[in-house]
């Protein structure tokens, strides 16, 4: 039997319409979700944070109550980003600690942690947090492609996030690069050798990804993630509804039911028009972009270089853009293209193009990973780069987060005056600004205060 987390609540949506779905939208559909016998309900983490409060005007806090209080039978599941948690830098232990501890509170049952760079280091506060609070910590190792990787790399990581008390392993492909026969290899050594569930995460970018999942699953795979069929394909996972009526009769059987899905396919196929009419899913993410098996880069990556050109006017610089990402993804040791070294390589890429000359300007998270304040790179960093970043200095060698001194009293202090909740402190210390302009909202909301800016301040200092 395979089982089956399902991802419409937060990376299908993330993937599709840049995590815009509400919690309104989701909440008149939980309860045919849970019923279904999923295996987990990815429902919170990743974009979905910072989406809420920049964009939606939602506290990520409430939406995760809200989901939990209908969703009682199927476990729910976040991904969190080690220490990095859903921003985009590393955070001391003890807001790493308190996250943990206050996610699971609210309703979190598993939590999918993964290092950008595979850095075990850089999880494991993450990790011992979550099994300290009595949650499901899963590993997870982020599969990409290079001279580094190999097969035995892949094992010798799984291993020690085994060893480090996980409770299963995730082998998560971010940029849809895993291509079936290899997924049947890779899937098949990590079954040899550790002895926890194996859970593989793809994305249909390339094509590839039903394929992929069909020979995980002769291989071994335990648990697969795909989403309900209006929020799948393109740059999203594999659609639900075909995955299991294709396992049907098999010793692989879901024992989900097809009617059910239908269901909750009908549910979500409005919301799907929607946003087609609207211009927030576009029709290019929904079909393969084969220049991910070429360059590497997930489909995320792809929309972020496009952005970039043309606000600096240069779409024409496309190609040369894709042909220098894995240039510099080598020149930075081949750190798996995911949030945030996708971001950063794919940045400088842009800039050495548009400059004219590589590294002409650095970029401030390019000389971090040089520096290695993310943490260890898979490979050396070039020699040339790290001589034109450090000069004669050396490179951190230690666990980042070593170096950085708690944070969680500093951050009450702070927005002291705005705290409604415990989690406020959670919210600010990952997203400052965003925070402080919904705590002011709220406020604002909660008082009655109409008028201008000014007047608001006025009136909340007199409170």
């Amino acid at each position: 039997m395979v089982k089956i987390t399902e991802t419409v609540l937060r990376d299908a949506h993330q993937s599709l319409i840049a995590t815009r779905m509400t919690t309104e939208q989701m909440l008149p559909i939980i309860e045919k979700l849970d019923n279904i016998g999923y295996n987990a309900l990815e429902a919170w983490g990743g974009a979905t944070f910072d989406a809420s409060l920049r964009f939606l005007n939602e506290d990520p806090w409430e939406r995760l109550r809200k989901i939990k209080a209908i969703a009682k039978k199927t476990p729910l599941q976040m991904l969190l980003r080690g220490q990095n948690l859903l921003g985009y830098k590393h955070y001391a232990d003890d807001v790493v600690d308190y996250f943990v501890r206050k996610a699971i509170a609210n309703g979190i049952n598993i939590i999918r942690i993964f290092d950008a760079l595979n850095d075990v280091r850089n999880i494991e506060c993450a990790m011992n947090a979550c099994i300290k609070e009595g949650g499901h910590a899963q590993g997870c190792i982020c599969y990409t492609i290079s001279p580094y990787h190999d097969l035995d790399v892949f094992v010798k990581d799984a291993k020690r996030l085994e060893d480090m008390g996980a409770s299963s392993v995730c082998i998560k492909d971010m940029a849809g690069l895993l291509l079936p026969f290899e997924a049947y290899r890779l899937v098949k050594a990590l079954k040899e050798n550790v002895s926890v569930p194996v859970e593989l995460h793809t994305h249909y970018t390339s094509g590839c990804g039903s394929m992929t999942y069909l020979k995980a699953i002769e291989a071994g795979a335990d648990i697969i993630d795909c989403a309900i069929s209006p929020f799948a394909m393109g740059t999203s996972q594999p659609a639900t509804e075909p995955m299991v009526a294709t396992l049907q009769g098999t010793e692989y059987d879901t024992g989900l039911d097809l009617k059910a899905l239908g269901e909750i396919a009908a549910y979500f196929r409005p919301l799907r028009e929607e946003y087609i009419k609207s211009g927030q899913m576009d029709q290019k993410v929904l079909g393969v972009d084969i220049n991910t098996l070429i360059y590497q880069v997930p489909g995320g990556m792809l929309s972020n270089l496009v952005s970039q050109l043309k606000q600096a006017d240069a779409l024409d610089k496309y190609e040369e853009v894709l042909e220098e990402v894995p240039r510099v993804r080598a020149d930075l040791g081949y750190p798996p293209l995911v949030t945030p070294s996708s971001q950063i390589v794919g940045s400088q890429a842009v800039l050495n193009v548009l400059s004219g000359e590589r590294y002409k300007m650095i970029t401030k998270e390019t000389k971090g990973i040089v520096a290695g304040e993310y943490g260890k790179t898979p490979a050396d960093v070039s020699e040339e780069l790290r001589k034109r970043v450090l000069n004669d200095k050396e490179p951190i060698t230690c666990r980042p987060a070593d170096l950085i001194e708690p944070e969680l009293d500093r951050i009450r202090s702070e927005i002291g005056r705005y705290i409604e909740q415990d989690e406020d402190v959670l919210t600010y210390a990952l997203f400052p600004q965003q925070a402080l302009t919904f705590f002011k909202r709220r406020q604002a909301v909660k008082y009655g205060v109409q008028g201008s800016q000014a007047e608001y301040e006025q009136k909340i200092h007199s409170i």
